[in-house]
């Protein structure tokens, strides 16, 4: 018979292998360090300009960044804080090489079906890899207790007050005490009963940390992380010890009132990483989303099973429009909620399978023009990156074949430039007067 105590010695003899998988994977010194991108790659893959303009643009001004040599070597490598330098810098047909940056706060996009192994953390870490590379600044959080993100960005030590249950738990703290404040509540009018929170909710001190304590730094200098670890994973059962606590707390738009609260001009792109189910952490994604993003395998039962989320999470936002005026909040809670777009993308695909294209064609019946046109396509450098927990941007492409890496960094290519076409013209169409993207005041939600 096994016991929990088994299980946590399973556990620690894991993490005793973590240990050294880590050193492996990243550095000696356990930590992830971020590579040095070639001069071919600075030119024709990143700044999209010929390598022979790029020379010479170099050889003309001192001042900009120049690289460095490698010992044994001629092609310069460059790091992103230099490649965004030239960004800012060069120009090609007097046009700036900075990507397009509407006015306002960031644009927000969930990844998400409850579906495991769907692509939703490869997706999530190459779509922020290839933001960096364009020249955003990026936002992730992770909203998945298995951590995937998280460990692929490099954090592993990650305490369980740092992740979204720890901005859910300073919500309700912030919310209850301004509940309680407010001098009625409701459209009657009736003064609402006052809500007190055990010492447990309040000694964690959540109340009292700043909405950038949340925020860590990964090891691409313009992309942060809101991490998450497999401690998280309890905050579905205290979530619903805590609506008890409090049953007018609009739980589901905790982490969108916490993104109100960053500067707008913090970051450019946000990137969430849902969970593989439909719960408190999911929820709070999909409220505060502009943009959700659906993977799916090519197979008839990931096809199965994203109808399912599609039908389950209609469902759920359904029952949260229907019990608006239930929930009283400091601020408006507009609902139902509304996305700007929603897409379709298949992950794992090979163009030469016969059932991958009939699956894609199937997809495309049924979602028509929510349908992403492009792929990921499932390559050796794509296995490779998941196993050692990089992007294919990260991984240096002299370990392997230059056309198998190329292979592979062209298909993340045309599903990030798919999504920032398709993502920039509502983009533009957010300007800093409009309400949040879960926001939907009580009177909406009333009628």
């Amino acid at each position: 018979m096994l016991t929990h105590t088994d299980l946590h010695e399973m556990q620690n003899r894991s993490l005793k292998l973590q240990s050294w998988i880590r050193q492996q994977t990243f550095s000696p010194q356990d930590e992830k360090t971020l590579r040095r991108f070639s001069s071919w790659e600075v030119s024709e893959l990143i700044l999209k300009m010929k390598a022979g303009t790029f020379r010479s643009r170099l050889a003309a001004d001192p001042a900009l960044p120049a690289g460095k040599v490698e010992p044994e070597g001629r092609q310069r490598w460059f790091t992103l804080e230099e490649i965004n330098t030239l960004r800012r810098k060069l120009r090609t047909r007097g046009a700036s090489l900075m990507p397009p940056r509407p006015a306002g706060r960031a644009f927000r996009t969930a990844i998400a079906n409850f579906k495991g192994g769907a692509g939703k953390s490869t997706l999530a870490l190459h779509f922020a890899h290839a933001a960096a590379l364009d020249g955003y600044r990026v936002l992730c959080i992770d909203f998945d207790p298995q951590a995937t993100l998280s460990h692929a960005m490099g954090l592993t030590n990650v305490g369980e007050e740092g992740t979204v249950w720890g901005i859910m738990l300073r919500d309700l703290v912030h919310e209850t005490e301004a509940l309680n404040a407010a001098p009625s509540g409701a459209e009657s009018g009736t003064a609402l009963p006052r809500r007190s929170l055990p010492r447990s909710v309040i000694d964690v001190g959540a109340q009292d940390m700043r909405a950038a304590d949340f925020i860590q730094a990964t090891n691409w200098p313009t992309i942060d992380i809101i991490p998450s670890c497999a401690n998280a994973a309890f905050v579905e059962f205290v979530t619903a010890q805590y609506r008890h606590l409090n049953p007018e707390w609009s739980f589901f738009a905790a982490v969108d009132r916490y993104l109100s609260q960053l500067s707008d001009d913090q970051h450019d792109l946000i990137i969430f990483d849902c969970p593989p189910a439909i719960g408190y952490q999911s929820m709070n994604a999909v409220f505060a989303a502009d943009m959700l993003y659906i993977p799916s395998g090519p197979g008839y039962w990931e096809y199965d099973s994203t109808t399912s989320f599609v039908g389950q999470l209609a469902e759920a936002l359904h029952d949260m429009a229907a019990g608006a005026a239930g929930f009283v909040s400091a601020e408006p809670i507009r609902l139902p909620k509304a996305f700007r777009d929603v897409r379709f993308v298949l992950t794992r695909y090979e163009p030469a399978n016969k059932l991958h294209q009939a699956m894609f064609e199937a997809f495309g019946k049924v979602f028509g023009a929510q349908m992403a046109e492009n792929p990921v396509e499932m390559t050796r450098a794509v296995e490779q990156s998941g196993r050692f927990l990089s992007s294919v941007y990260e991984m240096d492409y002299r370990e392997m074949t230059r056309e198998t890496w190329l292979r592979a960094r062209h298909s993340f290519d045309k599903a990030y430039e798919e999504f920032r076409t398709t993502m920039l013209p509502h983009w533009h169409g957010m300007t800093s007067e409009t309400l949040p993207a879960g926001t939907i005041s009580n009177e909406g939600a009333a009628a």
